[in-house]
């Protein structure tokens, strides 16, 4: 059957996450209520992450299968007018056959947006955790270059009965971008809450809570206990998905 790609971002801050829930507002949840408003029919979508509440995506691809290729620009506007700026649709296309927006993707990357600043920035709240302390970003790109490779990640995620915690990163690192401090991480999946983990425990090294040397430790232990901040979700953007 024909599959319809969709390329979408979303402020994730009205939603509890992108996956459908029962009686919660999600990303999902609102696309396929529109796509069968549409197209009189519902259809089941799939996307290339599953983001938490209050996650944001600045490009994330959704997938479903349909018997008749819709009218793919109509049903891009259709849907962008419907879903009323908290989600857009970048475009609609058809994909190749046997496409699937969960397994077919190479790599994802996220950013986390950090504002070490005194004072809050009221137009930045959505997106910006607001620390509010000076970090160390040297120590904290020690810690993060412990993040690359291939290892199991079950200190950093909350794990689901009968998944895997090993994942590998292909890249991660800290940078300044105007007055903030940015996260950026790059692997073929993530498991959950493992970037804001990840985000959490350099945060705590920038701040001379814990050294950067025990990620190998931290890593090692595979215990959930050993990583202690979790990052708040609203400063973590789905980036960019890779093909």
């Amino acid at each position: 059957m024909p599959v319809v790609r969709l390329d979408i971002a979303y402020d994730g801050t009205g939603f509890h996450g992108f996956a459908r829930q029962p009686n919660v507002r999600t990303v999902q949840g609102e696309l396929e209520d529109a796509l069968e408003r549409i197209l009189g029919r519902r259809y089941e979508t799939t996307g290339a992450g599953r983001t938490d509440a209050g996650v944001h995506a600045r490009h994330q691809i959704v997938t479903f299968e349909t018997a008749e290729p819709p009218d793919l620009e109509r049903l891009r506007k259709s849907l962008d007018r419907m879903l009323g700026g908290e989600v857009s649709v970048l475009s609609a296309s058809e994909a190749p056959e046997g496409f699937n927006a969960r397994f077919s993707p190479s790599w994802r990357a996220y950013r986390y947006f950090v504002d070490p600043r005194p004072a809050t920035d009221p137009l930045t709240r959505n997106w910006v955790w607001h620390l509010g302390r000076p970090l160390d970003l040297e120590a904290m790109n020690v810690a993060a270059s412990g993040f690359v490779g291939e290892h199991d990640f079950a200190s950093f995620c909350r794990q689901r009965p009968g998944a895997t915690t090993v994942r590998q990163v292909f890249e991660a690192g800290w940078w300044t971008e105007d007055d903030r401090v940015v996260f950026g991480v790059k692997a073929r999946a993530f498991c959950h809450q493992m970037v804001r983990s990840l985000v959490g425990f350099c945060i705590d090294v920038g701040l001379g809570r814990r050294r950067a040397e025990e990620v190998e430790e931290v890593i090692a232990a595979r215990d959930r206990q050993k990583v202690g901040t979790i990052a708040p979700p609203h400063g973590l953007v789905l980036w960019e998905v890779g093909l």
